[in-house]
């Protein structure tokens, strides 16, 4: 069996141009979350505010982000994408956010097999009013929960690229040490 995380080539034309493995589709209010033992996703929880996920949520294989979990991807596409598909993704922007008093970086994708959405290259090309709602969802997601996220300002695709590389080096040096010692 494929481990989503761990099998899974992230791309050849990195940090740019990435495979995304998809956890949660566009519109969802189920919390999915990657089972690092056996790649496979698990209910983590229905999200408790009354908003949904504004974009295909997943990550790049292969990244090991600042949280200890793979780097966090929104993947903007008209359609709602089935969990554990993959997407031909081109990074177009970075947003960051406090989430318990650690940095959760989302890198902001487009799927490059989406005409609607292939030919944008930067986050300043999008509707102002999408960017608002990616920034408004994970500011209000926990709320009720009783948890406080703070969030950036969205970057431009060169803030995510040094974002990315980290992440990829990271999880490089934590596989050759070996994930169960740290896990």
């Amino acid at each position: 069996m494929t481990h989503a995380w761990h099998d899974v080539t992230p791309g050849l034309c990195l940090p740019l141009e990435f495979t995304a493995v998809i956890e949660i589709p566009r519109g969802s209010s189920v919390k999915y979350e990657l089972d690092k033992t056996t790649g496979l996703l698990r209910l983590d929880r229905i999200l408790y505010s009354a908003v949904h996920y504004p974009a295909n949520y997943g990550f790049i294989p292969q990244t090991l982000a600042e949280d200890d979990d793979p780097l966090d991807v929104l993947v903007l596409c008209q359609e709602a994408v089935d969990p554990l598909t993959l997407v031909n993704a081109r990074t177009i922007g970075l947003m960051t956010m406090i989430d318990s008093g650690k940095r959760d970086h989302k890198i902001i994708a487009v799927a490059m097999d989406d005409p609607e959405f292939n030919g944008f290259s930067q986050t300043s090309e999008l509707p102002q009013h999408q960017l608002q709602m990616l920034r408004r969802f994970f500011q209000d997601y926990k709320m009720l929960e009783g948890k406080d996220v703070e969030v950036d300002d969205v970057q431009p695709a060169q803030f995510a690229v040094p974002i990315i590389e980290d992440a990829l080096q990271r999880y490089s040096e934590q596989r050759r040490l070996g994930f169960s010692r740290k896990r």
